[in-house]
């Protein structure tokens, strides 16, 4: 029964039934259910953890009427979207909420989380958050954003020392995300989130509506077994990929190290001697009588060169079709997400996927050729993500100037632009450098870009499949909220360096 108060200051009675998020029964609590006894003694990465399945408790009701520090709203990408969920808490909290999104926050990127006030809420702060559009084709970039909502949403709450959370499911049927493949990842990732921040919530909600709520209980012991049976049956119906330490999805084949004395394959086939380059032993230059020839022929000198590197990238070629990439394809460091905003195609190659000191780099030469050879042939863009690059990934100047010659000219006068994201100042130098002294007739497409968020003036987000550790480095580096121009190459063509 209501009081007057509460009649007065609540006349269409939404807050009634209010639920205190510390009175909920902890995961711990619920009675374990009929375990069917596992075919094999498997061990599980989540082994039981009394002290975690104390902070969780799973939920099923409306999330406008926990009380707790903060709830998450769902939503999109302008903030305004009309999914149940979101516009119950709208209209609970108030007229002063959404005028806040509108002011204060205006969008939120996918995988982005900002933060506001309850206001008429029983929470005293809200989270929102884009959770991905799911695709198919594009299955890895939406695994990636929406592990990147929830480890957002979860650091942004640690970091306002918010002891009790109310986790709404991110992932929406609206967006096409599989409500199960969601419930996956949004417990993996508190799982890890807590194993090393045991101490940063009270509780974590998981706060479910009906329609999810069998299939989180049935998932729930997966990632948080109350006892020895249960662990040992969980190991068995996890799925074959349970993210790396953080709960970020993971594919250890990224990891392989192809070559530990790199430069030459079995063959024996020196890659420096097969380019055009400026090296004794690789440069295009006849002698004598070979300019003799030509001159019979009536082809000049410049004629025969070009022919030559025609030639020597033709052997490329029909090499690159012979031979087996299954492994170094699945490094991941190279792949084709989708297309521009105007229909060229994307390439994206990430430098920390790229074990340049431990690569058979003649392999790799071939394996590019072989990935780009169809897509150079027309416009293309390329994106390069620099993001927590070290020397071990980095190829020297000389093996690139020759590795540039080497290919043939469409893939210049093709590239429309060249996007480089999170490089150094030093990256900056030495490529101008290179540019001017070596590929000068590109200078003027690089583009230096700062943070992820500007790509998408060039390239829509659902066709671009971006790992989740830039998109980590991207927040840490340049805050939730951030706005500066991009940088050209041809901008940078003053640049200074303070010999202090």
């Amino acid at each position: 029964m209501m009081s007057m108060e509460q009649q007065n200051t609540d006349p269409l009675g939404l807050l009634s039934g209010i639920m205190e998020a510390e009175d909920l029964p902890t995961w711990s609590k619920v009675p374990v259910g009929k375990v069917l006894e596992p075919k094999e003694d498997k061990e599980s990465p989540f082994p039981v953890n009394l002290d975690i399945n104390e902070k969780v408790c799973l939920w099923e009701g409306d999330i406008t009427k926990l009380k707790c520090d903060v709830i998450i709203n769902s939503t999109n990408e302008a903030l305004n979207d009309k999914n149940p969920v979101s516009e119950r808490i709208h209209k609970v909290a108030g007229p002063l909420l959404r005028e806040e999104v509108r002011q204060e926050l205006q969008s939120c990127r996918t995988g982005e989380a900002k933060m506001t006030k309850g206001y008429e809420l029983p929470a005293r702060y809200v989270i929102h958050t884009v959770g991905p559009r799911y695709n198919t084709k594009y299955k890895t970039a939406a695994e990636s954003a929406l592990f990147m909502s929830y480890r957002n949403v979860l650091q942004l709450a640690r970091e306002n020392n918010l002891s009790s959370i109310g986790l709404g499911v991110i992932n929406t049927t609206r967006r096409g995300y599989p409500p199960e493949e969601g419930a996956h990842i949004a417990l993996r990732t508190v799982r890890r989130f807590l194993e090393k921040n045991i101490d940063a919530f009270q509780v974590v909600v998981f706060v479910v509506e009906p329609i999810d709520e069998s299939t989180y209980k049935r998932l729930m012991p997966l990632y948080f077994p109350r006892d020895a049976r249960e662990e040992c049956y969980a190991a068995e119906c996890l799925p074959s990929d349970v993210g790396n330490e953080d709960g970020e999805p993971f594919l250890p084949e990224r990891q392989i190290r192809i070559m530990d004395k790199p430069l030459k394959t079995m063959s024996g086939i020196d890659l420096l001697n097969s380019f055009v380059g400026r090296h004794p032993f690789s440069k295009v230059a006849a002698d004598n009588d070979t300019k003799r020839k030509a001159r019979l022929q009536g082809r000049s000198q410049e004629e025969m060169e070009f022919l030559e590197h025609q030639r020597k990238y033709s052997q490329w070629v029909k090499r690159s079709r012979t031979e087996d990439f299954t492994e170094i394809s699945k490094m991941g460091f190279l792949y084709n997400p989708g297309v521009d905003r105007n229909g060229r195609p994307v390439v994206v190659f990430v430098g920390r996927y790229f074990p340049a000191n431990a690569i058979d780099l003649n392999k790799a030469v071939s394996y590019f050729i072989h990935f780009m050879d169809s897509i150079a042939s027309r416009e293309y863009v390329l994106v390069y993500f620099h993001t927590l690059t070290t020397d071990d990934h980095t190829l020297d100047l000389g093996f690139l100037k020759d590795f540039y010659e080497l290919l043939d000219l469409k893939y210049r006068r093709n590239m429309h632009q060249l996007y480089i994201v999170h490089g150094n100042i030093l990256q900056r130098i030495l490529g101008w450098f290179f540019l001017m002294i070596n590929a000068a007739s590109i200078k003027d497409k690089v583009e230096f870009i700062q943070g992820v968020q500007y790509l998408y003036d060039y390239i829509n987000p659902d066709q671009l499949e971006i790992p989740p550790f830039v998109m980590e480095f991207d927040v840490q580096e340049n805050g939730p909220n951030y706005h500066t121009p991009v940088t050209s190459y041809h901008k940078t063509q003053n640049l200074r360096v303070d010999p202090s």
